[in-house]
């Protein structure tokens, strides 16, 4: 059976409420007034050492009204559900926009959308993990927990999972209306090994990306659960035994489970083009990718395609409808090496030459805004690409790097240095045991330059995050990229012991 809306949200006026609220918002003079009524239910369970840490069932609810009067913003937010309330709420609006006109230096233009009408989407998933009962959710990580701890090398191990339902109903002046549900999905398996002698420890992750799936993900599909668990605690001792690396340049072929992250940084947030533009910049920055060196920057290597989309299967960011009311889609980033494109909402859509926003407006909760936010951003594969094995058979000397940890780039998304959760050396094509405390550094445009090769769709995976933040109140959105894996030449590897705190 196909997973439909829940009946709790079902269950909410909100034809009632945004015809109040839409309605009072035209009387006023607003020119664009859009509604959402939200309901965000979270479940999250951490366990340590088997035993239950805590455990969170929360839910938040309430209404947002969002208007343009005399080319200016106007927002406001409430929980009372009641059609009196949404028309408080919408006249609050609308002064707020009155209030902030004598310093609007900047007329609010909106890139054309068409009226979409009535419209009802679901992601995909097979069992709400929302319905699952705590006791089960429990009874899964202790089990998982268990396997490791019956290991002598793993000293400790923490579990968490964390499962979130989103339902909007989003209603604007332009004759959308949109009722939306999508479910995500994180667990995460930390074992820590520790030297008996010296204290020394290790730490090492399951690989498993945050999904958007349901509960089907852990119990099975999508993820082979028993075969991380059962090879995590060998890897992890002989990490914790592994030399620490020698500094210098190396071919590095990087694993999905690690380069997901490096896209993120240094291209997902490089081309949200109010960022470029500099309308973002107190958050993490604005970036190095600037409009006029659209279509000419040369981004990476010429085998470098990416793009941006807000369709495809299980991605964090996936969705019908963003909270504009733009039916959501996939474009072009860079391709074949070229910076071609960038991550747009309406107004940005429109303040760069009125072309149609491709669907990256969100609001992370009912009390916040809606602002241009991440697609899932994903480098494509080589659709007759090599396999990993073939990919490391191709170095003489390097680092095989899977799973991700730290990370560090600079203001204008261009300087960056990433570690990871595993390291292997490569020589004569063959991997060669593990070392430790690597570092990979470079610049956003020599890296992706120096990209020799990249893995066939067999080495895909969609990789991601739950908390990507962006903007003042601070919002945070979950994410997904996409990318195979990739060689790369001659990049500069740091020692963490002895370069990384200079």
């Amino acid at each position: 059976m196909s997973p439909s809306i829940c009946a709790e949200f079902r269950a909410l006026p909100g034809e009632t409420l945004a015809d109040a609220a839409l309605s009072t918002a035209r009387a006023l003079g607003a020119t664009h007034a859009d509604f959402r009524l939200e309901r965000l239910a979270t479940s999250a369970q951490r366990l340590r050492d088997a035993r239950l840490e805590s455990s969170i069932q929360s839910t938040d609810t309430g209404l947002a009204v969002r208007v343009v009067v005399d080319g200016t913003w106007g927002f406001a937010a409430g929980v009372d559900l009641t059609p009196e309330a949404a028309r408080a709420v919408a006249r609050q609006a609308v002064d707020v926009a009155r209030i902030c006109r004598p310093v609007n230096t900047e007329p609010i233009e909106l890139a054309a959308e068409a009226a979409h009408g009535h419209r009802t989407w679901v992601s995909e998933y097979e069992i709400d993990p929302l319905e699952v009962p705590e006791a089960t959710k429990v009874e899964l990580l202790a089990d998982w927990s268990a396997r490791l701890l019956g290991h002598p090398g793993v000293a400790h191990v923490d579990a968490a999972l964390l499962a979130v339902r989103e339902n909007k109903f989003y209603a604007d002046l332009n004759g959308t209306t949109t009722v939306q549900q999508r479910v995500r999905l994180q667990p995460n398996v930390v074992a820590t090994a520790i030297e008996t002698d010296s204290g020394r420890f290790e730490t090492m992750d399951t690989l498993a990306p945050p999904v958007g799936r349901g509960w089907e993900y852990v119990t099975g599909t999508g993820w082979d659960w028993d075969a991380e668990l059962a090879e995590l605690p060998e890897l992890l001792v002989e990490k914790l035994a592994a030399p620490s690396v020698e500094a210098g340049d190396y071919d590095l072929v990087i694993d999905p489970t690690n380069l997901w992250l490096t896209i993120h940084e240094s291209i997902g947030h490089a081309t949200e083009l109010d960022r470029a533009l500099g309308y973002e910049a107190a958050y993490a920055g604005t970036s190095f990718a600037t409009p006029d060196k659209l279509g000419t920057l040369r981004y990476g290597s010429p085998i470098m395609n990416v793009i941006g989309d807000r369709t495809v299967p299980h991605g964090l960011a996936t969705i019908g409808f963003d909270d504009e009311g733009v039916a959501t889609q996939s474009w072009d980033i860079v391709r074949d090496g070229i910076l071609v494109g960038y991550q747009l909402d309406r107004r940005i859509a429109a303040r760069t030459g009125g072309q149609r926003s491709n669907g990256c407006a969100f609001a992370d909760s009912p009390a916040h805004t809606p602002i241009q936010r991440m697609a899932n951003v994903s480098l494509q594969p080589a659709p007759d690409g090599p396999s990993t094995e073939a990919l490391i058979g191709d170095v003489e000397r390097g680092i095989y790097i899977v799973g991700d940890k730290s990370w560090s780039i600079d203001m204008q998304r261009y300087n960056f240095q990433f570690t990871g959760q595993r390291f292997f050396a490569i020589r004569g094509g063959r991997l060669a045991g593990q070392v430790r405390d690597v570092a990979y550094q470079s610049t956003t445009t020599d890296f992706w330059g120096s990209m020799a090769a990249i893995g066939g769709p067999a080495t895909y995976l969609l990789g991601g995050a739950f908390n990507c933040g962006k903007g003042q109140p601070g919002q945070v959105a979950a994410v997904s990229h996409g990318c195979p894996s990739a060689l790369f030449r001659g990049i500069r590897v740091l020692n963490t012991l002895t370069e990384g705190g200079r």
